[in-house]
């Protein structure tokens, strides 16, 4: 049986509310048993002399100012919070004249101890539990020592209640622990995966870039004698499709970390011939997604902005990929019908927006794996990357990325 979440609401009330409520409920619990009910012949619990006197209800101040303290310090100093959660409730207890703490005076404290050893570091878990046995222990001692009467049976339950609430509390924090290291991992791998992938795609590049080259610089040797014009023609071709694939790598490879590719070699290898088979696309491809996206249930509305040119094939793949992931998490996630995507060619940078009036996907976000692998390639060119709601509504990816000065400005 998987234990039902709480709703987001209850997620955001504070501990020490909590802490609060669960001693106000156990004040008046304690107030009940000891007053006779409707239905009931007498009260369950013998009131004390003094519970009603000025010198009972004194102490009952004091035990209440104390608890209500404690559960404003949760937060900030949790152990000194839980000495005075242990204060008020030895001065309530010992305002019932039993023998001992009662289970219902310790309510507030158990909750206090689950929250503190679910929330912060085991030591600090350990101690808190340490503190509140002790106190236990020393309440017991001191009654002997005078000789009165213990309640030793109740004294275990309290005891026990409060071991339980602990571990309850160091399951929760081993639980989230573990949840924030796969939840690492898998962001490691995701970022991994991606470079993988950019890898893959700079192959396909490089290799068409290569094979252009080739051509060129075959053609340029047969006419060279000839026709001139046109051996210096396909000659700067070479020099400029030279450049520009040395630039793409040399950004590229100053930027790429060695990662550990041992345990995705079999699957890079399985999947380079595949990709072979696809040229890779660019900006050139929008409309077609556009289209594809629209005829699929959501409407795509592409902005050009600027003097279209051809841009070096790195920056075209990544700007294209990055508009892609964004329409496939508009599709996905934000429960809307349109979206809008500006493309926006400035002197020494290329800009893409993407937003749409949905619900701003902010319940999609916690993995975030799209977003990493735009984050990444982004970063990769030296660009600039946002992704977040938006203040109207909606949500919105920009992505600013620098363009080399070669890139030739053509005809919109």
């Amino acid at each position: 049986m998987h234990a039902m979440p709480l709703p987001p609401r209850l997620k955001l009330v504070p501990p020490g509310v909590w802490v609060a409520l669960a001693w106000s409920a156990s004040t008046a619990f304690t107030f009940l048993a000891r007053v006779r009910l409707p239905g009931e012949e007498a009260a369950n619990e013998l009131a004390a002399a003094q519970f009603y006197r000025w010198d009972g209800l004194l102490i009952l101040t004091i035990a209440c100012a104390l608890a209500l303290l404690g559960s404003m310090w949760l937060h900030r100093r949790p152990l000194r919070a839980l000495a005075l959660l242990l204060t008020a409730a030895a001065f309530l207890t010992a305002n019932l004249a039993v023998g001992a703490i009662q289970l219902a005076q310790f309510l507030a404290v158990d909750l206090a101890l689950y929250f503190i050893a679910a929330g912060r570091p085991r030591r600090t878990g350990v101690t808190a539990l340490s503190m509140a046995l002790a106190v236990l222990l020393v309440w017991e001692t001191v009654r002997l020592l005078r000789g009165w009467g213990i309640g030793t049976l109740e004294e275990l339950t309290v005891a026990l209640t409060t071991v339980v609430a602990w571990l309850l509390g160091d399951a929760s924090h081993r639980t989230r622990e573990y949840g924030e290291r796969l939840r690492a991992q898998a962001a490691t791998q995701a970022v991994t995966d991606e470079r993988l992938r950019i890898a893959r795609e700079m192959h396909d590049m490089v290799a068409h870039s290569i094979g252009i080259i080739a051509l060129q610089a075959g053609a340029a040797a047969r006419v060279v004698h000839t026709q001139p014009d046109a051996a210096r023609e396909a000659m700067t071709a070479v020099e400029t499709t030279g450049r520009e694939t040395l630039s793409g790598l040399r950004r590229m490879l100053v930027a790429l970390r060695h990662a550990d590719q041992d345990g995705d070699r079999d699957r890079a290898a399985a999947s380079v011939e595949a990709d072979r088979l696809h040229p890779a696309e660019g900006l050139a491809d929008l409309d077609r997604l556009a289209a594809a996206t629209t005829a699929a249930g959501v409407q795509v509305d592409v902005r050009w902005k600027g003097a279209r040119r051809q841009l070096p094939p790195e920056i075209d793949l990544s700007v294209f990929r990055i508009i892609q992931e964004s329409i496939t998490n508009v599709v996905r996630h934000a429960a809307t019908t349109a979206c809008r995507v500006t493309v926006d060619y400035l002197e020494e940078h290329v800009a893409v927006e993407v937003t749409d009036d949905g619900r701003g996907r902010g319940s999609t976000t916690d993995t975030g794996f799209g977003l990493v692998g735009m984050r990444e390639r982004v970063a990769l060119l030296h660009g600039e990357f946002t992704a977040g709601p938006r203040p109207e509504g909606g949500f919105r990816v920009t992505a600013r990325l620098p363009v080399p000065a070669t890139a030739a400005t053509v005809a919109a």
